[in-house]
């Protein structure tokens, strides 16, 4: 079911799946993605868990207000989580999403009882990558392209600092050697972060490698 609500300000669209007495699942997708993203795995888990799948702003249907501070993307999570009453949930979250996903993990240690981020950079300033070219793609703003782009280049050296706060079990998944990100990097930063390589996968390992991933996810999720 897809629903809508305000929170931090904006208009965010989610996707809800799942026994409402089951417990709280939140997967949060990559950039240029939204919720669809996670057509199949969202099926998978809501098999035992009440899941919802948020657009991110600047995503999808979810509002497009022209800044994308990550810190404030973080906050849209918690106040969904304010609306939806959850006071702990399970997250996962896949690149930018992962991003998000650890912020809130730091910000929030009481929201946040399991968190698995897929192929998610740490925040350090990332390197050689290509400038971002415009084109006809759609479902995303290109403001928050750029907005983000900049703070993957420039992160908050406080988001580095802030890794060894997250209290939360944490399981980190690589895509192997065709990954573009340091996974090893980021898990050797969270207190306890459980590293798990799945080589050949690359960036997109829930779409690559989906039986691997959700084994290493399901696994983990059930303690």
């Amino acid at each position: 079911m897809i629903r809508d609500v305000q929170v931090n300000g904006i208009r965010l669209v989610y996707r809800e799946e799942g026994d409402p007495a089951a417990p709280p699942l939140l997967l949060i997708h990559g950039r240029t993605a939204d919720h669809n993203d996670w057509n199949g795995i969202t099926q998978h888990f809501a098999a035992r868990y009440h899941v919802f799948v948020p657009d991110l702003r600047g995503h999808g249907a979810s509002d497009h207000p022209g800044e994308y501070p990550l810190p404030a993307m973080a906050e849209d999570i918690a106040a969904l989580l304010d609306h939806l009453g959850v006071e702990r949930t399970r997250l996962v979250g896949h690149s930018l999403g992962g991003i998000v996903a650890y912020l809130v993990a730091m910000n929030h240690p009481d929201r946040v009882e399991r968190l698995v981020l897929e192929d998610v950079p740490p925040p350090q300033p990332l390197r050689g990558r290509a400038p971002i070219v415009e084109d006809e793609s759609t479902g995303f703003d290109w403001r928050m392209m750029h907005d983000t782009e900049r703070q993957f280049l420039d992160p908050d050296p406080a988001w580095l600092k802030g890794l060894a706060d997250i209290t939360a079990p944490t399981l980190v998944l690589s895509g192997g050697a065709t990954s573009p990100f340091d996974a090893a990097g980021l898990a050797a930063r969270i207190p306890g972060a459980e590293l798990v390589t799945i080589e050949g996968a690359g960036h997109l390992i829930h779409i690559s490698a989906r039986g691997r991933f959700l084994r290493a996810v399901d696994g983990f999720l059930n303690g």
